[in-house]
């Protein structure tokens, strides 16, 4: 791998990241969320069990206090609310109203339609999704 090339790729993928962003920008507008607030609600994912906080930053790559800032948009409008682990009562856990999981939907759908990568053929998407997910591997050497 040369330097030019890993440069040409983390500049291609930042250019991706940005168009994507600003064709967004209006569906996020329209449903009151910030960036933020819209990964976070992407992050919870109403088909499988509701993160802790703890696991939902993970995700986001933020500290508690972001979260709980981001966590507390959330929940005054409605989207997500928190709830006792069943678990361990020490945490909590991060859960989407019927609201949120509509807003979550219609953010996802407008993203998937809106974003660069729906120009690609199912194969290069399928091969894209390879390479992403061997770079994104930790197991997969150095990064």
């Amino acid at each position: 791998m040369t330097r030019r090339t890993i440069e040409a790729a983390v500049a291609a993928n930042h250019e991706l990241f940005l168009q994507t962003s600003d064709r967004v920008e209006a569906v996020l507008a329209e449903h009151r969320l910030t960036p933020a607030t819209a990964h976070a609600l992407w992050a919870i994912d109403p088909d499988q069990a509701a993160p802790s906080m703890k696991e939902l930053a993970g995700r986001l790559y933020c500290n508690a206090p972001n979260l709980s800032f981001v966590m507390n948009q959330l929940t005054n409008r409605g989207l997500a609310e928190r709830s006792p682990d069943p678990a361990d009562r020490r945490s909590r856990v991060v859960a989407l109203t019927e609201e949120g999981r509509r807003v979550r939907s219609a953010v996802i759908e407008a993203t998937v339609a809106l974003t660069p990568l729906a120009r690609l053929s199912a194969e290069d998407l399928e091969q894209l999704v390879s390479l992403l997910g061997k770079a994104l591997d930790p197991g997969e050497g150095p990064a």
